[in-house]
């Protein structure tokens, strides 16, 4: 006989609990906004619509009198529950009630932009607004004159060169960063702002190369800048100069101006930075659609996305490398909620998933969105699901942009202590709180990507409510669904 010893190895599971003490400080900084891409359709709609709800604005159509709203925005327009009152009904407050936010009518602006066209000029171009709001928008508007952008023709459609009057005279990568940081701090000074938040708001550019020892440190990006590398976007500048100023810096376009050397560098830093894409029209509504054939245990296998659109974001993609920073972005959006049904899809099995944009001058502002979504049911059956959406892109947006800023805001006043932890801790720089406005969510590495829109949305209500010492809200509901002598 032989006798050996051996240690069988196992791994056992145990939850674990850590407690947090969540600190959220009260007093709201008065907070600047610099958009790149000011004069754009975002921009200036974003700045009409701050401004014709800070003066209470109305004004006649064809329909009546209409007044000024931020509908459309989380913070400004929804509400949050808070638990049960006494007869056991739900209980809710607004959102922007359960924590000291921004007010958007104390937010001050400023911004760049390639064309040099006044904000009213700009807003008039746009055609967005109807006439009559623009008429008296244009006394508040007319001296708003956004600063001098990069314009890097590589990085952008070639059809905007007619509207690049407006234009950083260097194109030495390292000046262009200096005067960036330098209008920064001007804007800080002349305006009073105790903190900024930077929106690139402007053009979709084309994906840029990841390259290493360019792009894939912090070091080796501050240095490719230094050596005036070729392949940094401009989007990029923006973000490292608005890391190296401590401002927040928000992507609301779909290509990787993230790039690992500059997501270092805001960690290094510390300072916040939140991305990709804003999710305003049919992304967000493909989002709710795909969560809930997926969970309902319908196996979509096509999904096909057509629009076409009319405004200056449309002709800018309407060349085939900026588009296809925007069909990378659209693409993606509903990967994780494939992932979770293993019943329904086999490892890398995913439906079919097509993109289309179209340039169609005469529309506008005014996207078409038609989608086309085809399902598997039981027996073999097949489910159609064919949806028309004419979504007003930049009147849907511009709420998107102001809950980013707020919410991104928020995040910087709020800090985190556990028992066994001496000094509190932020927020990751990666602010993926903000998912539920973004298309192509930015998030720590190694961290999950999540695009089902309701956890999203329950991801900022628990947090939020967690800063107050409430529970997370779960539906469980179990005192309405089980005898109440359980309960007694």
């Amino acid at each position: 006989m032989m006798t050996s010893a051996y240690v069988a190895m196992t791994t056992r599971v145990i939850p674990r609990d850590v407690e947090l003490t969540i600190r959220t400080a009260r007093k709201v900084p008065k907070l600047g906004l610099m958009m790149v891409g000011w004069g754009g359709n975002n921009g200036t709609t974003v700045t009409a619509g701050l401004l014709a709800n800070k003066h209470n604005i109305s004004w006649e159509t064809k329909n009546g009198t209409k007044t000024a709203t931020w509908f459309g925005s989380i913070t400004q327009s929804s509400t949050i529950k808070l638990g049960l009152d006494v007869e056991g009904k739900e209980v809710y407050c607004p959102l922007s009630t359960i924590l000291p936010l921004v007010n958007p009518n104390d937010i001050v602006l400023d911004g760049w932009d390639i064309s040099s066209a006044d904000l009213a000029t700009a807003m008039k171009r746009a055609k967005v607004l109807d006439y009559n709001l623009q008429q008296k928008l244009i006394p508040m508007m007319k001296d708003l004159k956004p600063r001098p952008s990069i314009y890097w023709p590589d990085f952008i459609a070639a059809n905007q060169a007619d509207r690049a009057d407006n234009v950083i005279s260097s194109t030495n990568k390292k000046e262009c960063l200096e005067k960036l940081r330098s209008d920064i701090r001007d804007f800080k000074s002349k305006s009073g702002a105790e903190k900024i938040v930077i929106m690139w708001t402007a053009n979709t550019e084309r994906f840029c190369d990841i390259c290493p020892g360019k792009n894939d440190t912090a070091d080796n990006l501050l240095k490719a800048i230094d050596e005036d590398y070729s392949e940094i976007l401009p989007s990029t500048l923006f973000a490292v100069a608005s890391i190296l100023e401590e401002c927040v810096y928000l992507n609301g376009s779909p290509q990787n101006t993230f790039v690992p050397g500059c997501i270092e560098l805001a960690e290094r830093h510390n300072v916040f930075i939140g991305g990709d894409d804003f999710k305003s029209g049919q992304t967000k509504l493909k989002s709710v659609l795909v969560d809930f054939l997926v969970s309902a245990g319908i196996k979509p296998v096509s999904i096909v996305s057509y629009n076409h659109l009319g405004n200056n974001d449309g002709r800018n993609l309407s060349a085939p490398q900026q588009f296809k920073s925007k069909e990378i972005s659209k693409s993606n959006v509903v990967d994780d909620m494939v992932a979770s049904n293993s019943i329904l899809y086999k490892p890398n099995e995913k439906p079919d998933h097509c993109v289309v944009i179209k340039y169609v001058p005469y529309v506008g502002d005014s996207k078409r969105a038609l989608d086309e979504y085809i399902s598997e049911i039981c027996l073999g059956g097949i489910n159609t699901i064919s949806i028309h959406n004419t979504c007003e892109d930049s009147l849907l947006a511009s709420p998107i942009i102001l809950d980013l800023v707020i919410l991104a805001e928020l995040c910087t006043r709020i800090q985190f202590l556990s028992k066994d932890s001496k000094e509190p801790t932020n927020f990751n720089a990666v602010l993926s709180f903000l998912s539920y406005l973004l298309k192509a969510p930015l998030v720590p590495k190694g961290t999950p990507v999540i695009n089902s829109l309701f956890k999203q949305r329950a991801c900022i209500e628990n947090i939020m409510k967690a800063c107050v010492g409430l529970p997370p809200d779960h539906n469980m509901n179990l005192e309405h669904k089980l005898p109440k002598n359980l309960f007694q």
